[in-house]
């Protein structure tokens, strides 16, 4: 009499990540892979588009995946993967953000920690295929979080909050992590503030001070910066890195990657020129200077 084998593919930490697969621009899954997996954890993907590459590009090829994220994700169910992290990226649609919630309440478990990117938009505007149903799916999002890493803008929409160009005084920024922190997110940092020659990330852990995180600007604003940023922080994350820290190492680590895309004269649309610096980028717990 045979028995049957149960094959465990539970042994290492992995971290889905939710978000479209751009072949050319260093966005999206093309940046979360690489810097996932050098941190030390198995990244696996579920694409909601297949691109070419991004949008910010005159034209691109673009191939909608939503008719097939449920079927990908039943696969997945099958094999009973357990995640030790999810990550959420650009959704573009509300039947996307619909599946999501669904693949979070299905993959979710006790021990998983769940990082929603809220890509909606940028410079005091919502992306043009972002509809108010959509930003109202957003919000419905970030309540399943544990950590949000939205940008000033989005910060913003997500709360409701009038943009303003120039100067944000510490009360308003406080006043809008506070709003954040109201819709349930435990861990919470605002990317990407202009502080003249400084670029700002205010970071709230739960209930304590909220603190402010600095670097010197450098070169212009590029595309799949976020994605590397929130990459970084799920992976520290689900590898035990206390919060700031990991705020601190990612800021540290954009900002490398941007002087030397400046350096090699990369254009904007091509992203963060990462590859020659992976090297640099270590787990967090290792007895080493970043």
């Amino acid at each position: 009499m045979s028995s049957k084998t149960t094959v465990n593919h539970n042994h290492q930490n992995k971290i889905a990540v939710i978000n479209d697969m751009t072949g050319f621009g260093r966005c999206s899954l093309a940046a979360s892979i690489p810097i996932i997996s050098r941190l030390g954890v198995q990244c696996c993907s579920l694409p909601t588009a297949i691109l070419s590459n991004h949008t910010g590009f005159p034209s691109y090829f673009m191939d909608d995946y939503t008719r097939h994220f449920q079927a990908y994700a039943d696969e997945w169910k099958k094999l009973d993967l357990r995640f030790q992290g999810i990550l959420t990226g650009f959704l573009g649609s509300e039947e996307q953000f619909r599946m999501v919630e669904q693949f979070l309440e299905e993959f979710t478990t006790p021990g998983t920690v769940v990082c929603v990117d809220p890509v909606m938009g940028d410079y005091g505007k919502t992306y043009g295929s972002y509809t108010e149903q959509m930003c109202q799916a957003m919000r419905r999002l970030v309540r399943h979080a544990h950590i949000i890493t939205p940008n000033l803008t989005e910060a913003c929409i997500l709360t409701g909050t009038p943009y303003h160009e120039g100067h944000w005084s510490q009360t308003q920024l406080t006043d809008l992590l506070l709003a954040l922190r109201e819709m349930g997110p435990e861990k919470i940092v605002i990317t990407g503030i202009n502080q003249g020659q400084f670029v700002a990330n205010l970071c709230s852990v739960e209930d304590a001070d909220p603190i402010i995180i600095r670097q010197h600007h450098i070169g212009q604003q590029r595309s799949g910066v976020g994605d590397v940023f929130s990459s970084i922080i799920i992976a520290d994350a689900v590898n035990g890195i206390e919060f700031i820290r990991s705020v601190r190492r990612a800021s540290a680590f954009v900002k490398k990657c941007i002087k030397r895309s400046v350096e090699l004269d990369i254009p904007a649309t091509d992203g963060l020129c990462f590859e020659e610096l992976l090297g640099k980028l270590q787990k967090g717990n290792e007895k080493k200077h970043e």
